[in-house]
């Protein structure tokens, strides 16, 4: 029976990098290569501690890092596993494209449509735009490692794109590249039900359970550059966000 070692490969004793980080490393790699597969158990703390001699100290770091970042999940009385759903951070302003990266996981996109028109009133009043202002908007379904993930619906003012068709695989990619991407954003999330073309489109029952996020990107200056509606999948995606309390 082939060791850990042998799965995610030793660490180099020559590297300047502390012992915590060159295990993070190897741990990132080995899930983003799938030598680690969603839902796999990792061995304990201990154990890792005595195969790579280091300390637990160490071991318990390099973990606690990859939680952190949604890559690993911890169960009470069971042990550490490879996280099978995918978690969102939202305290962090980061694509879809750049989160499935992030956790191993390959992205891509169906477009069902770019286009340019007037902005609506709702879009309006979102955006903070004159009625006749030219917008773009994109909507596509989202993917990792092949599976839907979330369905996309997302308003541009005009003047942050020279067309919709700079769009290739992020948004933010390319709103970074005409110096537009936001820095800051509101979010806002509910429960929904997927209707039956949505689900459809999903891959999902009708009637599903989703999570709708509404969101509103800012520039420096406070300008709203985005308003992003985005149906994620309720089986495969979670939320989480740091809380800090409130001192005198």
């Amino acid at each position: 029976m082939a060791s850990f070692t042998d799965i995610i490969g030793p660490l180099d004793e020559q590297s300047r990098a502390p012992l915590y980080q060159q295990l993070q490393r190897a741990l990132r790699d080995a899930i983003a290569d799938k030598r680690l597969a969603p839902d796999e158990a990792l061995p304990p703390e201990r154990d890792l501690a005595e195969e790579f001699q280091i300390s637990r100290i160490t071991v318990r770091k390099a973990l606690d890092g990859l939680v952190n970042d949604g890559l690993l999940t911890r169960r009470q009385g069971a042990g550490t596993f490879v996280a099978a759903r995918v978690e969102k951070n939202f305290s962090k302003l980061s694509s879809f494209s750049e989160d499935m990266i992030s956790r191993g996981r390959t992205p891509h996109s169906v477009w069902l449509s770019r286009s340019t028109g007037a902005v609506t009133p709702e879009e309006s009043m979102t955006l903070g735009l004159s009625p006749g202002t030219p917008v773009y908007r994109f909507n596509r379904i989202r993917f990792a490692d092949g599976a839907p993930m979330a369905l996309e619906y997302s308003t541009v003012p005009g003047f942050c794109l020279p067309s919709p068709e700079v769009v290739e695989s992020s948004l933010y990619g390319a709103l970074e590249k005409h110096g537009a991407r936001p820095v800051r954003a509101l979010q806002r999330l509910r429960a929904v039900l997927f209707t039956p073309e949505q689900a459809e489109m999903m891959g999902v029952p009708d009637k599903s359970a989703g999570l709708l996020i509404e969101r509103r990107g800012f520039l420096k200056d406070g300008r709203p550059v985005e308003f992003t509606q985005s149906y994620y999948r309720g089986d495969a995606y979670d939320f989480v966000a740091e809380l800090n309390s409130l001192t005198s």
